[in-house]
């Protein structure tokens, strides 16, 4: 087997060379024939094996490879490409505005088929074009080796032309790196890798006037890919059509972005936290499902039709609020003839089988579970609130509960506000969560409940939704005097981690 490129030279294929010019050609033949990159006909029998070849060959982290690979697909290949037309487990994109199927194709000697449907191959051409990325910004080799330095080609690889969303993808793959990971034979212990987020432009979705939802972040759809209109005057809004992604909720959103697209949803919701983002007003049309589009709002959720780990509590949590209320915006009855699958109005798959109606339709139903029969809030300024030193006071902010709250920085260390409260009975208890929202805050702050069964983690992007009580769900919990709600500071979002206040509900 011939061996790929050194770790420590640039890769460079005839094609690459060729186009970088003379002074490209790094370990030319006397000839002048220039090193053009293998085929690697693996022999290696574990998907573990082919990240550690690959990443030796090509002078990427192995860790790097395998965050992307599970931020992308969770480690796994699928038959067909992803609505950006993304292929392989590595999610090599073949499409007008993303061309890193291609580049791997120029980097590699594998052909595109290959790309596509062999796994072996898809990482290695992963490799190539992260590696030739690297190179474009003269990372050395001691740079290669920092994790956090590759932030901005994990950037330019997610093919996103809006740095917010390139931004979006990018902390996606870092939190693989805090949270680890572990599928398909491949595990990536947790490592609290702190990114070079300044090398990439900060730019962030912003709340307007434009969206219809207030919790939700707004970046606009190309306008080549939906209808400009005045809903409902122009047309009545009777349906909420769901739909799966088949891809990331960054990847998903640049996609919009596309003007080659001729696609796009009204909102976005993501996996691991139920962040949203609206991209068409409620007034214009999506394209999302063909004869339904004129009458519905569609909402796209992170994940692949067969792989339950996407499909998480926090999505279906934050969607089913989202849906709550668009029906009540538009009179829209909270029933299954109503709220439709996407399958339900056109011949697709989407959800798929995973999708948990019976789950998401009780909590669009529930009315956030019923009225209280008991309720305590406990604000910064509370006697029932304890954190460490670190945490510092402020009142700077007019959306603050009481008389202040505490900030801190976010850092990988247990050093929790937690809240405390006696309560009453066993039972279901609602959490909300009061907090002030700014640009400079966190956009991923884990909120710690300590329920019946062990603690659940819920974030919260706090940039957004300040000022109000935010529901972040319904959780089982014993009587007593205990501890109810934790701000943790183990996050990989930036800005600060902001503790305020929490409303316990006893529900009847």
């Amino acid at each position: 087997m011939s061996p790929g490129p050194s770790p420590n030279s640039p890769i460079v294929t005839r094609r690459r060379a060729l186009a970088l010019g003379g002074g490209a050609l790094l370990g030319v033949a006397a000839s002048g024939t220039a090193l053009t990159l293998p085929a690697q006909a693996r022999t290696t029998s574990t998907l573990a094996d082919v990240f550690e070849a690959t990443a030796a060959a090509y002078g990427v982290p192995r860790d790097l490879l395998v965050a992307i690979g599970y931020a992308e697909t969770r480690l796994t290949r699928h038959d067909g490409p992803s609505q950006a037309r993304g292929f392989g487990l590595m999610h090599l994109v073949d499409n007008p505005r993303h061309q890193t199927l291609a580049e791997a194709a120029r980097l590699t000697d594998h052909s595109k088929r290959a790309l596509r449907v062999d796994t072996t191959a898809n990482i290695e051409g992963a490799a190539a074009v992260l590696r030739a990325y690297a190179d474009d910004a003269r990372f050395s080799a001691g740079t290669r080796r920092d994790l956090g330095a590759w932030y901005p080609v994990v950037a330019r690889y997610s093919g996103a032309k809006d740095p917010y969303v390139a931004r979006l993808y990018a902390d996606g793959v870092y939190d693989v790196f805090w949270t680890g990971a572990d599928a398909a034979g491949v595990r990536l212990e947790a490592d609290p890798v702190d990114p070079d987020r300044d090398a990439v432009d900060t730019e962030f979705g912003t709340l307007s006037n434009h969206v219809d939802y207030p919790p939700a972040l707004w970046v606009a759809a190309h306008s080549s890919n939906f209808t400009v209109a005045n809903r409902p005057s122009s047309h009545a809004i009777t349906h909420v059509v769901i739909h799966v992604m088949q891809g990331t909720y960054a990847g998903s959103i640049s996609w919009f972005q596309n003007p080659s697209a001729n696609v796009s949803a009204h909102y976005c919701v993501r996996s691991s936290d139920g962040q949203v983002t609206q991209m068409v007003r409620h007034k214009d049309i999506g394209w999302h499902a063909r004869d339904y589009n004129s009458r519905s709002v569609g909402i796209e959720h992170e994940g692949w039709f067969d792989q339950a780990q996407w499909y998480t509590e926090a999505m279906y949590r934050s969607s089913a609020a989202l849906t709550r209320h668009i029906c009540d915006m538009h009179n829209i009855p909270k029933t299954r003839s109503r709220i439709v699958g996407h399958g339900e109005v056109n011949a697709t798959p989407c959800p798929g089988q995973i999708w948990d109606w019976g789950r998401y339709m009780s909590y669009v139903t529930e009315d956030n579970g019923g009225d209280p029969i008991w309720t305590a809030v406990v604000d910064a300024t509370s006697s029932d609130v304890t954190a460490g030193s670190s945490w510092q006071q402020s009142s700077w902010s007019s959306q603050k509960y009481g008389d202040y709250y505490l900030f801190n920085t976010p850092e990988p260390i247990s050093d929790p506000v937690w809240y405390y409260a006696t309560l009453p009975e066993s039972g279901t208890y609602r959490i909300e969560v009061w907090h002030p929202a700014d640009s400079g805050y966190n956009d991923s702050t884990p909120y710690v409940v300590a329920a019946t069964g062990g603690n659940q983690s819920v974030r919260v992007n706090q940039r957004t939704g300040g000022g109000q009580w935010r529901s972040i769900g319904n959780f089982q919990m014993g009587s007593g005097r205990r501890q109810v709600v934790g701000v943790s500071r183990w996050t990989s979002g930036s800005g600060y981690v902001i503790a305020d206040a929490v409303r316990i509900s006893l529900l009847g």
